[in-house]
Formats: C-alpha cells, structure tokens, sequence
C-alpha cells in the first residue's frame, strides 16, 4: 500500500524496521517500531496499525499460527472540514503457516481489533472542563 504523509507503518519481529519510535511490546522482546508520528491524524492511524499488530500476534497465540514478523502500515484522509473519510490498512506477514491459516489469522484479526471497530462504530469526542491531569 502506497502510504501517503499522513500513512504509517508499524512492525515487529523479523520484519522490524531499523527506524521510527521504538514501543514496549508484550510479543516481543525487541518492541515495535512504528511512525512517523508527528501529528494527530498519524497517531489515529497509528492507532489502528498497532491494534491490528497487537491483536495479530494475539489471535496468533489462540490460533497456533506461527508469526515470526509483521509489517502493518494504515493510512487514510480527511475532507475540507477534518472529518475522516476513512481509515485503510494492509498486513505483511512473515509466516511459515500455510497461507490458508494465515488469511484465517487476518480475517479473524479483521473481526476482533477493538481500535478498527470502535471507529467503524463512531464515537463521540467531548472536551471537559478542568484542568487536565496526568496519572
């Protein structure tokens, strides 16, 4: 997928890239790199790019489905008004499954990644008053 400024690419294991920001992950003892990550609507499509990553080398685990490395890269844009006219993503596996379990491992993906489907959803986005607090 020909990503365009506001695309991003996160990746993991054997296909993990050599730069970008490096992330903790429980799947990995390397962490993810992903990025770029200079502005709002990358880190909203990087949400989603580390969802599908994450719940890959989960839904992995539950499958029995070897992933020895994944390349996830999401992207999208917005109209004259900033509003979302969507969000794409395509997976790279490095796999040594058969390619029938691997497309099971991405349609399984595809039904069960929280961040993809709360967007498919909608969601509301409200500003409180108060200070903001850090934790």
């Amino acid at each position: 997928m020909d990503l365009s400024p506001l695309g991003v690419r996160a990746t993991a294991g054997s296909l993990r890239a050599a730069e970008g920001v490096v992330l903790p992950h429980v799947w990995t003892d390397e962490g993810v790199v992903a990025g770029p990550a200079t502005n709002g609507a990358q880190l909203l499509h990087l949400s989603v790019a580390l969802c599908v990553l994450n719940d890959t080398y989960r839904e992995a685990e539950a499958l029995g489905t070897r992933v020895d490395g994944i390349v996830v890269t999401a992207d999208g844009g917005f109209d004259e008004e900033w509003r979302s006219t969507g969000v794409r993503y395509a997976v790279q596996l490095d796999s040594t499954a058969p390619a029938a379990d691997q497309a099971a491992l991405l349609e399984r993906v595809t039904q069960v990644a929280e961040i993809p489907r709360a967007l498919r959803h909608g969601t509301t986005v409200t500003r409180v008053d108060g200070p903001a607090e850090a934790s």
